[in-house]
């Protein structure tokens, strides 16, 4: 089970073992007398989104809203559009290799109290971001069509 905040997930390596799973779940939070709202509770899903990405048997995957999200957004032109855009890619970082590496242009920006300035290097590592997201590599096959329906 993995809990967060109000978010929980019960995983079974064995779909025949997931029943028992799920019974020794309900006796926890019986015994700690907890209650689950029955309109926010799924069962017996292979795929669910919970805090923000796709949990299934592969594990855990990005969200296509947030990239969807992430790759339709313009270029910043004032610093609050810079600070949404570097929150979505932490939102996704553990998905992008070297993001720090890749967003260092944008936290440039951000620094100091000097005059708001997009620059060349900016924009570059911008539509370098957005390549790199729409690359069919960094997507599991079966979400290859849902992905290409927002590109």
């Amino acid at each position: 089970m993995e809990v967060n905040v109000n978010d929980m997930l019960v995983k079974s390596i064995k779909s025949k073992d997931h029943t028992k799973d799920l019974a020794e779940c309900f006796d926890i939070l019986k015994k700690y007398d907890m209650k689950l709202k029955p309109k926010k509770s799924s069962f017996g899903v292979f795929s669910r989104k919970s805090l923000g990405f796709i949990v299934n048997a592969r594990g855990i995957e990005p969200n296509l809203e947030k990239i969807k999200a992430l790759i339709e957004m313009p270029s910043p032109t004032k610093p609050n559009e810079v600070q949404a855009l570097t929150g979505r890619m932490a939102a996704l970082n553990r998905f992008i290799l070297k993001s720090t590496d890749k967003c260092l242009p944008f936290f440039n920006v951000l620094r100091g109290n000097k005059k708001f300035e997009w620059t060349k290097e900016c924009e570059e590592a911008f539509k370098g971001t957005k390549k790199h997201l729409s690359t069919p590599l960094f997507w599991p096959n079966q979400q290859l069509e849902k992905l290409y329906t927002f590109i």
